[in-house]
């Protein structure tokens, strides 16, 4: 006979693939019961069709193994209207009130870190998304709000193929390669410019922190559009301990546009805590590095802003590949140049202290 209690506890601590939360905690088990050696686990799913429901009953089934069940029969149903509001209570207040912005407030464990640029073209959506999943395959919960509003491209980069679930009222972003990602992509047709002014990018970046349920992440990292325009100036009042990364290319001409946006972050109070110089030489046939773009950019751009360079990102043709299958080269070639340059970045941000996070006296104006 298994024991129901152990299988229980077990099954409580999965994790839920898409909510990135234990479903014990989210009270999606309503009971263990004993049918001789196979346990059977009840389980509400909050989501209706739950969009990562076989993920989720393979997780459920591997606890229950472990916990010394040699077979599990696992019964799922719609939670009722009850059950989802005590959920979404639940989660709200997880989230935020009041129209807070949880992610700015003191005390929240999330490093938000906005990837910028001072022109397009340098690579900083595929920066992000391969960032996103080296700090993934480090073991942290990571999430990508795609704020260029105008050029959004992390989708199509990331692979999501589904559209945010939503539940009371709250938006529950999709989860691909382990990051959870938002986009107006989500919500613009696809044969649909995007014609905004500042009112409307501010209310949707409000929309994006405060109704979009990211949880309690490690990192949230944010594709920021390139320039010091309005979006830029949005986020620094939402976000303002937020931290800075500046894209940029050997070009020495990118370098000038480039350190607009670190003196942007700077201006606004935020830390700019590096740079990335992207597209740094293509290593040919044989064997050699060709610099194509030039030298020297990302090291000029780090020294006048005062800050490290985090590392440089060779030019590849899997790299702009996978950015265009969804299958970023993180994922596709984890050995490749590229992907253990995104590496070596992310163990420095792990290890690297925010100044305004370590210094919690400093009053931002």
């Amino acid at each position: 006979m298994t024991d129901a209690a152990a299988i229980r506890q077990a099954v409580e601590a999965v994790v839920d693939p898409e909510l990135r939360s234990t479903i014990g905690s989210l009270g999606m088990v309503t009971d263990v019961s004993d049918d001789g050696d196979r346990p059977v686990v009840y389980l509400a799913l909050p989501l209706g069709g739950h969009p990562m429901e076989a993920e989720l009953i393979a997780r459920i089934r591997a606890a229950a193994t472990d916990a010394g069940a040699t077979d599990v029969r696992i019964e799922p149903r719609a939670m009722t209207d009850e059950e989802r509001a005590a959920l979404g209570a639940r989660m709200r207040g997880q989230a935020a009130s009041d129209r807070e912005v949880a992610l700015a407030k003191p005390g929240t464990k999330t490093r938000v870190i906005g990837i910028a640029s001072g022109k397009g073209g340098v690579g900083k959506s595929s920066v992000t998304a391969n960032l996103a999943i080296a700090l993934t395959n480090r073991g942290h919960t990571v999430g990508i709000m795609d704020a260029d509003v105008w050029g959004f491209s992390i989708p199509k980069m990331m692979g999501v193929s589904r559209a945010p679930s939503v539940l009371e009222d709250m938006l529950i972003p999709p989860v691909v390669h382990g990051v959870a990602v938002i986009s107006m992509d989500f919500f613009v047709d696809p044969d649909q410019a995007v014609v905004w002014r500042g009112p409307m990018l501010h209310k949707a970046l409000e929309q994006f922190l405060v109704d979009v349920y990211w949880g309690d992440i490690d990192f949230l990292l944010i594709d920021m559009p390139p320039g010091t325009g309005d979006v830029s100036i949005s986020i620094s009042q939402y976000l303002p301990r937020s931290e800075i990364i500046v894209v940029t290319t050997p070009q020495p001409a990118a370098q000038r546009v480039a350190v607009k946006a670190g003196l942007m972050a700077r201006k606004v109070n935020q830390e700019v805590v590096g740079v990335i110089e992207n597209m740094s030489w293509f290593t040919g046939d044989d064997g050699r590095r060709y610099e194509l773009f030039g030298s020297g950019g990302g090291e000029a751009l780090a020294a006048e802003l005062g800050v490290p360079l985090l590392g440089r990102i060779p030019l590849i043709p899997a790299l702009r590949e996978g950015g265009d299958t969804g299958i970023p080269i993180a994922i596709a070639d984890p050995e490749s140049e590229a992907t253990l340059a995104f590496a070596s970045i992310a163990d420095e941000l792990v290890a690297r202290k925010p100044r305004l996070r370590s210094h919690p006296e400093l009053v931002i104006s």
